[in-house]
């Protein structure tokens, strides 16, 4: 067992294993900015030793059947629950998140744990008779072997259950390598891997920066990578995995607009405004970034709707308490959001709540906070409007159409998420078809898919990278190879004396080439076998 302690080991083949290097990291906790542990930097030969013991691992786990996989993964989700409590408050710790957000945070990735669960009955194949010379064809599935997943800081707990649980069930042994910045919660989570009964090296965690991560993609016997985290590096590792010829899926940034119509709830519509853009302290790929007003800015529905998503965001209170609004993850990230602030000041945008106030009030040496922010924009061009701003501000722009809205949101390179605000179905029916996004809300400015729905953005856009999406059936195709059977077998001969006279009958017809009715039988020129 691991022992209780702030120092975060790697975890291989069952065991606590600090790095060959003996070099830690700090854990900084960013509501307070004080260090509360230290993380194993891993090396070459750190990840190696992980490899090698998830490929030790692979045969026999995958020799077993799906069912008794699932099995191990039931015992881990009654873990879970039980010790979700413990594990959110590791999250607020690390992370940043309120208590609520946290735990939130656990059961979303139970959820998927439970999904795989059900791999039994959705991993199975098909099979069918496809020719009348007694060709039939079945498929399956089969694992890769050892699939690597790597997970930002945003969602501890969540995102790597994302793919652990799925790729597990299906039979693939696992490295994991946490965000540095917050490696308590999965660490803790190796602990219950253990208590539910996975045999050591099936799951493997690594930790470290770009050296591991590096060391990982590269690895020979790795056959699979999923990565969750920025654009660039989105890009950057599935071009790497792709000139090894290895699957990966490779989830990138998010720019996502949220459009309200004048005939939108005020009240219901603001209030998800509001979690959207704000809740996690907008550190999270389905974060609200852009509001788009459509109708007369000085129409009384979109002045009523902008003062109460105002007057709400302004409610807010810092602290990781229920309701309230938590740091964002270290002082880089609270300096790339203080800069867009004063960019779009620069740009002659007018900043309707103002965040910076939380810096004087917590403390800037006490923690990264900075409190929701509201910028209305004259010009569409704003660096704000265009880019990732990855923290709990909303830019406001007022169009005139709903083409214009359009316009807006699909000339965005990131292709993620959008959500329409709207009391009518045909205006969301229209907008929902036109939009370039891959996973859409009609007044849901959160339009996670839940499980058995796939999570992922759309292709040939900024927000994804690589094969497939990361959870649901997605996942299921990512983590396995489906391996097709074709079979014939030679026809016995029965003997005359255990045959009917219609089964005599029929021998005679289909010796002489004639079907039951009596004329001739269809010949099957897609049949190859023991054809030229």
């Amino acid at each position: 067992m691991l022992a209780t302690t702030t120092t975060v080991d790697n975890y291989i083949n069952g065991q606590a294993v600090p790095p060959s290097s003996n070099d830690y990291l700090d854990i900084i906790n960013p509501s307070t900015c004080a260090i509360i542990g230290k993380v194993a930097l891993s090396r070459h030969s750190d990840v190696n030793a992980a490899v090698a013991a998830a490929n030790a691992a692979f045969p026999a786990w995958s020799a077993l059947t799906v069912k008794a996989r699932a099995a191990i993964m039931l015992e881990f989700h009654a873990l879970i629950r039980s010790h979700a409590n413990e594990l959110a408050q590791l999250i607020v710790s690390e992370n940043g998140k309120n208590i609520t957000e946290a735990l939130a945070d656990v059961a979303k990735g139970n959820e998927t744990v439970e999904y795989a669960t059900s791999l039994p009955q959705l991993m199975q194949g098909k099979i069918d008779y496809v020719s009348s010379g007694g060709v039939s064809c079945r498929d399956r599935r089969d694992p890769l072997g050892v699939v690597v997943s790597i997970v930002p800081f945003n969602f501890p707990f969540m995102v790597p259950h994302w793919t652990l649980p799925i790729a597990l069930v299906a039979g693939n042994t696992v490295v994991l390598k946490p965000s540095e910045k917050v490696p308590l919660t999965m660490y803790k989570v190796m602990e219950l891997v253990e208590k539910a009964g996975f045999p050591k090296g099936v799951v493997n965690l690594v930790n470290g920066t770009k050296d591991a991560v590096t060391s990982l993609i590269d690895h020979p016997l790795v056959k699979a990578v999923t990565f969750v985290g920025s654009s660039p590096v989105a890009k950057s590792i599935a071009d790497r995995c792709h000139s090894w010829n290895k699957r990966c899926t490779a989830l990138g940034g998010a720019k996502n607009h949220l459009i309200a119509l004048p005939d939108c709830d005020a009240e219901s519509a603001s209030s998800d405004i509001v979690v959207s853009y704000a809740g996690c302290a907008g550190q999270r790929c389905m974060a609200a970034s852009v509001l788009l007003i459509v109708g007369d800015e000085n129409g009384s529905e979109q002045r009523e709707l902008l003062h109460k998503v105002i007057e709400k965001a302004s409610a807010i209170q810092p602290g990781t308490g229920p309701g309230q609004m938590g740091p964002v993850i270290d002082e880089p990230s609270l300096n790339k959001i203080l800069g867009y602030i004063e960019q779009s000041e620069k740009e002659g945008a007018e900043i309707l709540l103002d965040g910076r106030s939380w810096i004087s009030r917590m403390g800037h040496t006490k923690g990264n906070w900075i409190g929701p922010t509201i910028i209305h924009h004259k010009n569409k061009s704003d660096k704000a409007m265009n880019e990732e701003v990855f923290g709990p501000v909303l830019s406001v722009y007022h169009v005139n159409t709903w083409q214009e809205a359009i316009a807006i949101e699909n000339a965005n390179p990131f292709g993620n998420a959008a959500a329409i605000y709207t009391s009518n179905g045909g205006h969301a029916e229209w907008f929902t078809r036109r939009v370039r996004a891959s996973m859409l809300g009609v007044n849901i400015g959160i339009p996670v898919p839940r499980e058995p729905f796939s999570f992922g953005g759309l292709y040939g856009t900024r927000s994804k990278y690589g094969d497939m999406d990361i959870t649901g059936d997605g996942a299921i195709e990512f983590f396995t190879n489906r391996i097709k059977i074709t079979s014939k077998w030679p026809t016995p001969t029965v003997p005359e004396y255990v045959m009917g006279v219609e089964q005599q009958q029929q021998q005679q017809q289909n010796e002489q080439g004639m079907g039951g009715g009596g004329g001739a039988t269809t010949v099957d020129h897609a049949n190859f076998a023991g054809r030229m």
